[in-house]
């Protein structure tokens, strides 16, 4: 007889929050909205045409969910995880939902270069309409040491890595943000580096767990999580999941990132989760979910070592875990 072992972070099935209870509270809240019963942000904490604005291919969504990757924890509430963010190009405090309002989405192009057969230039829906969409239910681990488990729609990073064709001499996958200070004010900040730029290796793109999200919660990304395309790894800290990306460099040399660019003795490339490694100012050995008032253990790589550990078998030597 074959007994099935229930991985450590995984959350049955049913303890997930089944997709008619959430879009019928969204329809309650939305109701209540229009009746001038519920102030404050609703799901992306925008107005009807904002949250038009941030559509891309909204016909699309919501997609089909692969139930290969379960959670050990419920769905972050949906107004939290679309409300609480980090968008350093729009500012650095918590509450910068509203002024990524700002963030314009059309026309939103995406380039491929470097190491490939051939260079191009693609309209962000265009390519979305081109790949394989799904949803995925996470888990994502800031580096300061909040969490949140949500449901990502996208697509996997290997798809584009193979829409893209890339030569045998790239080793690398560096990913770059839009540039422009006036819609960005954070851009202005002469101190950063800016456009921000992320970068994985071509072992870390490809495998299974590398996501390009597209939505969120069955919709569009709103602009404050990203849109239109964002980076998802859920094994590593979340400033590896570089938001609203506009190209995608293969090449053989690996990437100097925006992080640890500013302070790589804090922040380095790999970026895996490791409880304990604590970073250089705080523990990361507990975290606080998002809507909770208790901490709970941080895991290994975020609870994914299964998926991701054999990446780094050879790399002793490297900084794997800041």
């Amino acid at each position: 007889m074959l007994t099935r072992t229930r991985r450590g972070w995984e959350l049955p099935e049913a303890r997930a929050t089944p997709e008619h209870v959430f879009w019928n509270r969204r329809r309650i809240l939305a109701g209540m909205a229009a009746s001038g019963a519920l102030a404050g942000p609703l799901l992306a904490g925008v107005s009807a045409r904002a949250a038009e604005d941030a559509g891309i291919a909204a016909d699309l969504y919501p997609v089909e969910r692969n139930p290969r990757y379960p959670l050990d924890r419920p769905l972050t509430d949906a107004e939290l995880a679309t409300t609480y963010n980090n968008f350093y190009e729009f500012g650095s405090h918590k509450q910068i939902w509203k002024a990524a309002q700002d963030l314009r989405l059309r026309p939103w192009t995406v380039t491929i270069d470097g190491l490939v057969e051939r260079e191009q230039v693609i309209d962000a829906e265009d390519l979305i309409r081109r790949m394989p969409l799904e949803e995925r239910l996470y888990r994502h681990r800031c580096v300061e040491a909040w969490s949140m488990a949500v449901p990502w729609s996208g697509f996997p990073l290997r798809a584009l890595v193979e829409f893209a064709r890339p030569l045998s001499g790239a080793r690398y996958l560096r990913m770059e943000t839009f540039l422009d200070a006036d819609m960005a004010p954070g851009q202005r900040a002469f101190w950063y580096p800016w456009p921000y730029v992320e970068g994985l290796t071509m072992a870390e793109a490809t495998n299974e767990l590398a996501f390009l999200a597209t939505g969120i919660y069955g919709r569009p990304l709103p602009k404050q999580n990203g849109a239109p395309l964002r980076l998802v790894v859920p094994w590593k800290y979340g400033f590896k999941s570089i938001k609203s990306i506009v190209r995608f460099s293969f090449t053989a040399d690996r990437p100097q990132t925006f992080w640890s660019t500013i302070a790589p003795q804090e922040y380095g490339f790999w970026a895996n989760v490791n409880p304990e490694v604590p970073h250089p100012r705080w523990s990361q050995a507990e975290e606080r979910p998002l809507g909770r008032s208790e901490r709970v253990p941080t895991l290994l790589y975020n609870g994914y070592g299964e998926f991701v550990a054999d990446l780094y078998r050879s790399l002793e030597g490297e900084p794997l875990f800041m």
